[in-house]
């Protein structure tokens, strides 16, 4: 059996969860489109994070390819359809990475809303600002709506709850008598859209990026929130109009706002220069999901899957 992993991953759970397989690690080919469909010739699996693309070109370069294993959930780079028609099986890493995603989300809430962040850089400057940073919000007590009540989203909830928020979440998928929606810390409440971005404190989001959901969070929606609501996106970039949230956080519309996925990865610079002295807004490189331990329970869930598919042995 032949594997080819483009994108890092922890290399030592990969040989040893397929020993005796020729593997083919070199997370370098992402960015090598050529290097990576000349790899693919003989293979039997791929192993891809969200940067490489998984569509019709590649798998007519991969006659052998079998199954794909997804480091993480999201599958916008990876044609379903395609990989349908050609008889590949597609391995998300599901539930390996939830628990870090909700302590990023949660974690951020907590900083925004206490307007810490930049703390560090104003007392190194000599700036004692204890006037201004004295008046920071408890998180006890806040409304937390989650747009998206899948696998990840209970997790936050579950941190919500036993940070003494009042949780909500609209999820249209998610029927009204599902057990999910009481939890040994407390029920979280069926709420509408609407009800989620005009009554929430956060708003943290946790849907997939489609034709429905692309730009959900515009000009539109974040005129509707609290002036002092904070907006969480560690779900899929295009998710948010990104334009309409910096112009909002620039004119104090907003409490503040994470951005950890972007429309366009890595962010451009010119879209970037949007958020530039904005001092109450987090952004990071698409890391919610990456921790010492989600990587390790990523990497094993993933070679687990692919191995399972090939050969049947779990």
């Amino acid at each position: 059996m032949k594997a080819v992993v483009s994108e890092f991953m922890e290399e030592d759970i990969l040989r040893d969860g397929l020993a005796s397989w020729d593997i083919v690690y070199r997370p370098e080919l992402v960015d090598d489109r050529q290097g990576l469909l000349d790899a693919l010739a003989e293979a039997d699996a791929l192993i891809v994070r969200n940067r490489t693309q998984v569509n019709a070109e590649l798998l007519a370069r991969a006659p052998r390819l079998r199954v794909v294993g997804r480091l993480g959930v999201g599958l916008d780079n990876i044609d379903l359809a395609a990989c349908k028609a050609a008889g590949v099986a597609v391995c998300p890493a599901t539930g390996a990475n939830d628990v870090s995603v909700a302590e990023y989300v949660i974690g951020a809430a907590m900083v925004l809303l206490r307007g810490v962040f930049a703390t560090p850089s104003r007392l190194a400057g000599g700036d004692w600002a204890r006037n201004a940073l004295m008046n920071g919000r408890e998180i006890q007590g806040k409304r937390l709506g989650l747009v998206g009540f899948g696998s990840i989203a209970r997790e936050t909830a579950a941190r919500g709850l036993a940070m003494g928020m009042r949780v909500a979440a609209h999820d249209p998928f998610v029927a009204a008598d599902d057990p999910a929606w009481t939890t040994p810390l407390g029920r979280v409440e069926p709420a509408s859209l609407d009800q989620i971005v005009g009554q929430s404190d956060v708003i943290s989001l946790h849907v997939p990026l489609t034709d429905a959901t692309r730009h959900l969070i515009g000009t539109k929606a974040i005129a509707a929130m609290k002036k002092d609501a904070i907006l969480i996106n560690a779900a899929r970039g295009g998710v948010v109009d990104e334009s309409a949230l910096a112009q909002a956080l620039a004119a104090g519309r907003l409490g503040g706002a994470a951005l950890d996925v972007f429309e366009t990865e890595p962010l451009p610079a010119d879209q970037a220069a949007g958020f530039a002295g904005l001092p109450n807004v987090i952004l990071t490189p698409h890391i919610a999901g990456l921790s010492r331990e989600s990587n390790h329970r990523v990497s094993q869930v993933t070679v687990a899957s692919v191995r399972a598919h090939l050969t049947g042995d779990v």
